[in-house]
C-alpha cells in the first residue's frame, strides 16, 4: 500500500468476498431503520427534559394532539403544551437538521479533499460563515444592502472555502497538509475579523449574546426558521446521493476519477459550493458547531465501509442523533443555564481528533517500512 493511499480516507475493516451482496444489503437496511428509529427516540426525549418536566407519554400527546387533533386524551396543562409545542419540539427538529447537514458535509470534505482531517469546522468554512453571520447580527442587513442572515453566512463560507483551495494547492493539487494549515490559519484570520466586529459593538450585552451564539446553541429555534435549512439539507442530501460515483472515485484518487470520465476541476467546484450553501444555512440557525462533521463520518465509515451511497445517509441519521444528545447533555449538566454545544461536542472531539492524527502518523512510519 503506498503512502498516498494510506493518508486517503479512513475506511471500514474489508468485508469478506464470502458474505453475499443480499446479506450485506440486508445489514444496511438493519442499520437504517435501527438508526431511524433512535433519531425517533432521541426527540421524543428531548422535548420531555427540561426545566420544566413532562412526562414521555405527555409529550408524545402534545404533538400527536397538534398533528391530530383530539387523538388523545388530554392529561397535560397548556403551559406544558406550549413549552414541548413552540420552543422544544422545534429546537429538537433543528438539532437533526444541523447535526445530519455537519456531519454529510464533513464527509463530502473527506471525500473531496483526501484528507481524513477535514471538517467545516477544522477547514475555516464555519468560521467564514459565522463572519458573514456576525456582521448582518451586529452591524444589521439594512447596513449590508439588505443582505439576510443565510445569504451572509453562504457567502463568508464560498469566501472562506474557496481560499482554503487556493492555498493547498501545490503545482495544481491539493496537498492534504498544505489544506489544514491554510484552513486552520484562515479560522483564525475569521475569528479574529468577528471578534473586532463584536468589540465594536454599541451593546456589550448583545455582543455578549452573539459570541454565546457563535459557539453554537440551538435556544433560538422556532417553527419558522425550520423550513430554509430542511428544504436546503433534503436538496442537497438527495443530490449528493446521485453523485456517489463520482465521490467514490474521488476518494479512491484523482488519477482513478479522471479515468473514469470525472471532471475533477468542475465536480469540486460545484461540490464546494453546495457545501457552502449547506454550511452557511446552518451556521445562521445554530452557530458554529465544532468536531460533527469530523467525528461523525469516520464513525459511518467504520460500519458501512467507504461507498457514498451507505456512507452519506448513514451520516445524516447518526449527526442528527448525535447532535440531539449534545444538545440535551448541554441543557442538562449546568442546568438551568446552557453550554454551548461546541464545549460539549469538543469533550469527543479532541480525543477523537488526537488519536486520528496518531493513527495516520502510525500508517505513515509503516509506509517508510
Amino acid at each position: 500500500m503506498t503512502s498516498e493511499t494510506r493518508e486517503g480516507l479512513t475506511s471500514a475493516p474489508p468485508v469478506s468476498a464470502a458474505t453475499p451482496p443480499r446479506r450485506r444489503g440486508g445489514r444496511f437496511v438493519v442499520l437504517v431503520v435501527s438508526l431511524a428509529v433512535a433519531v425517533v427516540a432521541s426527540t421524543w426525549l428531548a422535548v420531555s427534559i427540561g426545566a420544566v418536566h413532562v412526562a414521555l407519554p405527555e409529550a408524545w400527546g402534545i404533538v400527536a394532539d397538534r398533528v391530530v387533533p383530539d387523538a388523545v386524551p388530554r392529561t397535560w396543562t397548556s403551559v406544558q403544551e406550549q413549552i414541548v409545542w413552540e420552543f422544544r419540539l422545534p429546537r429538537a427538529l433543528l438539532a437533526l437538521l444541523v447535526g445530519a447537514g455537519l456531519a454529510v458535509v464533513g464527509a463530502v470534505l473527506q471525500a473531496l479533499v483526501r484528507n481524513p482531517l477535514a471538517d467545516p469546522f477544522l477547514l475555516g468554512v464555519s468560521s467564514g460563515a459565522s463572519f458573514g453571520a456576525v456582521l448582518v447580527l451586529i452591524l444589521g442587513a439594512s447596513a449590508l444592502g439588505g443582505v439576510s442572515l443565510s445569504a451572509a453566512a453562504f457567502a463568508g463560507s464560498l469566501l472562506a472555502l474557496g481560499l482554503v483551495y487556493a492555498l493547498a494547492q501545490r503545482s495544481g493539487r491539493i496537498t492534504p497538509s498544505r489544506l489544514v494549515l491554510a484552513g486552520v490559519a484562515l479560522a483564525y484570520l475569521f475569528q479574529a475579523a468577528y471578534s473586532f466586529v463584536l468589540q465594536l459593538a454599541q451593546s456589550g450585552r448583545a455582543a455578549q449574546q452573539v459570541l454565546f451564539w457563535l459557539m453554537g446553541s440551538l435556544g433560538g429555534a422556532r417553527w419558522h426558521l425550520l423550513p430554509l435549512p430542511a428544504v436546503v439539507l433534503v436538496a442537497g442530501v438527495t443530490y449528493l446521493l446521485l453523485q456517489h460515483r463520482p465521490l467514490n472515485a474521488l476518494a479512491a484518487g484523482e488519477e482513478t476519477a479522471v479515468s473514469l470520465g470525472v471532471n475533477v476541476n468542475r465536480f469540486r467546484l460545484g461540490l464546494f459550493v453546495l457545501t457552502s450553501l449547506l454550511v452557511g444555512v446552518l451556521v445562521a440557525t445554530s452557530g458554529a458547531i465544532a468536531f460533527v462533521g469530523l467525528i461523525v463520518p469516520h464513525a459511518a465509515r467504520l460500519l458501512v465501509g467507504a461507498d457514498h451511497r451507505r456512507v452519506l445517509p448513514v451520516t445524516a441519521l447518526l449527526g442528527a442523533v448525535f447532535l440531539q444528545l449534545v444538545d440535551i447533555a448541554a441543557r442538562t449538566v449546568n442546568a438551568p443555564q446552557e453550554l454551548a454545544l461546541s464545549i460539549v461536542t469538543a469533550l469527543f472531539g479532541v480525543p477523537f481528533f488526537l488519536w486520528l492524527l496518531r493513527r495516520r502518523s502510525a500508517d505513515r512510519a509503516v509506509s517508510v517500512q
